[in-house]
């Protein structure tokens, strides 16, 4: 939780009215957070297929259940970003309120430097930190709770479809190929390029080492498959 003028700004009725104020409705870690999972949880259906001995009935069922599933957990982890977001912005709400209504400048510092990042919060001097206090002092009065914005249902509406629309390319080849053990094959050749690709990219986003990362994605989601696979998922 960072107390900023934007942070403070995205609380209030007025956001969004200031393009410098807006965030992206998701981060790049968010994204290729949610491409993996739905990943993951699409490769738990294909793995568990058995090609050589599955006929058409059992590979629509296959294809059933990793749909359903990630549409499912795709509605799932859209209403949990909405309530994260609100969850932020009124955390964000009561650090500004315990700086505005500090018993005086030495606490609303204490408030400040709370509410920082540690690394960032010891590089600031005191002087940093009074001019900090007369900015969020001259802010205009917050709301009383942390309202509902529209970027929420947009960021809820993007993971929805990262983890939803991240089913397909796995599933494809089941609805192109005939035979079995071959789209099994061609599935699982597409599993692990993206599984690599959303490693490597999430590794250039975070200042990782990109193919190290992308290997050990690759490595990663084929342990928690096995996992999910053993535990009955």
């Amino acid at each position: 939780m960072t107390v900023t003028k934007e942070n403070v700004a995205s609380a209030g009725p007025a956001a969004g009215t200031k393009a410098g104020e807006r965030r992206r409705v998701l981060d790049p870690t968010e994204r290729f957070s949610e491409i993996l999972f739905g990943l993951i949880m699409v490769l738990t259906f294909t793995g568990s297929l058995s090609a050589a001995e599955s006929g058409h009935a059992a590979v629509r069922t296959m294809l059933i259940g990793a749909i359903g599933c990630n549409l499912a957990w795709g509605i799932v982890d859209a209403i949990m970003y909405v309530f994260n977001a609100l969850g932020e912005r009124g955390a964000n709400l009561l650090a500004l309120r315990r700086v505005r209504n500090a018993s005086g400048p030495s606490d609303a510092y204490g408030a400040i430097e709370d509410a920082l990042p540690p690394a960032i919060a010891a590089t600031l001097l005191p002087e940093d930190l009074e001019r900090i206090r007369r900015g969020l002092a001259a802010l205009p009065e917050p709301p009383v709770r942390a309202p509902l914005r529209a970027d929420d249902f947009r960021g809820a509406l993007a993971v929805f479809l990262l983890v939803f629309l991240s089913t397909f390319p796995v599933v494809i080849p089941f609805l192109v190929f005939p035979d079995a053990m071959r789209a099994l094959r061609i599935s699982n050749a597409i599993a692990i390029v993206l599984l690599f690709v959303a490693g490597y990219s999430l590794a250039k986003a975070s200042g990782f080492r990109p193919w190290r990362t992308g290997l050990v994605m690759v490595a990663i989601g084929a342990a928690l498959v096995g996992l999910t696979m053993a535990l009955g998922g």
